[in-house]
């Protein structure tokens, strides 16, 4: 690796690790988008998930809480009706372009119920191409989740190897990997069966990622709170979810990686700031800790856009309200959570 790659994604760690800013996660694939659209009414099309996603990326002042933006690859080639490439639009409001360059998940052969992320073919090629159009980092989303006696210890070091390759990939390129083995939230077990799986799955992360020579400290973490099963009896409240998630991170990611970016997968928006906020406000951590939500900071702009440009700025204000919330969350500030679904 160069020095002058190196000094790139220094820089790009620093711009997106600034204290009491996180992630937009706005690369949905189009089946996910097309769902959240119909909800509303809204019809997937180019057109419509342009004008979306130009309502999230010219927000005013959204630089103040959100350090970067993940792109879904059509996103990539798509102007503003300005005439700027989404990645342009971006950088001139002040925020990092990113891009999710996995394609996906696919059955896990010989493992029922089990999945497989895809994309490695041709993805040296591909992540010239994305820094070439502007993207500065990228993200790979591996998918676990707790039934039976799964996830297998196969599925989680094949889904480890894979998200090494990709990280040690983007870093030849020049661009900081963010990876992400996410725990789905749906089952019944408990948050001490979550804690334990989610250790054993990045410790085998760290590992595959130190035997691809992968350098850590131009590396991101995204990964899930450590939470009771969105189906069990036990739900774990704010404060044991804060207290058993850090626990979980310091014996399980070595204090070399530079940040930790948490999803919000499976909980409404003001759960997710609620406990942000909790783990946050806990107490020291090695890592600087970010967010890096899609539907927990959207789904609120989303329902006010409704497909129509005459709601644009209500849809912006919305947007920019929750960013701020879960900025106020990352810097240690109380965020009372009045949801029936936040203990």
């Amino acid at each position: 690796m160069t020095p002058a790659l190196t000094s790139a994604m220094d820089a790009t760690i620093a711009a997106l690790l600034v204290p009491g800013k996180g992630i937009l996660a706005a690369d949905e694939s189009l089946s996910t988008i097309e769902k959240r659209f119909a909800a509303l009414g809204i019809a997937s099309t180019a057109a419509s998930r342009r004008a979306y996603r130009e309502m999230l990326f010219t927000t005013p002042t959204l630089a103040g809480s959100v350090s970067g933006a993940i792109l879904f690859d059509e996103t990539m080639g798509q102007q503003t009706t300005q005439g700027a490439l989404m990645p342009e639009a971006l950088t001139a409001l002040g925020i990092t372009p990113g891009i999710k360059v996995d394609k996906g998940t696919t059955p896990l052969p010989g493992f029922a119920g089990e999945l497989l992320t895809s994309g490695l073919d041709e993805l040296r090629e591909r992540l010239v191409d994305y820094r070439e159009r502007g993207a500065r980092f990228t993200k790979w989303r591996a998918v676990m989740a707790i039934a039976n006696d799964r996830p297998s210890r196969h599925c989680i070091e094949v889904n480890a190897r894979a998200l090494a390759m990709f990280a040690a990939l983007s870093q030849e390129a020049g661009l900081v990997p963010i990876v992400e083995p996410e725990l789905l939230m749906e089952g019944r077990h408990t948050i001490e069966q979550c804690d334990a799986v989610v250790s054993t799955i990045l410790v085998s992360l760290f590992d595959a990622l130190f035997e691809h020579r992968v350098v850590l400290e131009d590396t991101l973490l995204k990964t899930g709170m450590v939470v009771s099963g969105s189906e069990s009896p036990l739900q774990a409240d704010v404060p044991l979810v804060a207290d058993m998630t850090l626990r979980c991170l310091r014996r399980s990611v070595p204090a070399a990686v530079p940040g930790i970016l948490f999803l919000s997968g499976g909980q409404n928006a003001e759960q997710a700031t609620a406990r942000l906020a909790a783990i946050c406000g806990f107490g020291h951590a090695p890592w600087t800790l970010g967010f890096s939500f899609g539907r927990a900071l959207q789904a609120p702009a989303l329902a006010v856009w409704k497909g129509d440009d005459a709601n644009v700025s209500g849809a912006q204000a919305a947007l920019r309200d929750r960013a701020e919330r879960n900025s106020a969350a990352l810097l240690g500030h109380g965020v009372s959570c009045v949801e029936p679904s936040c203990p």
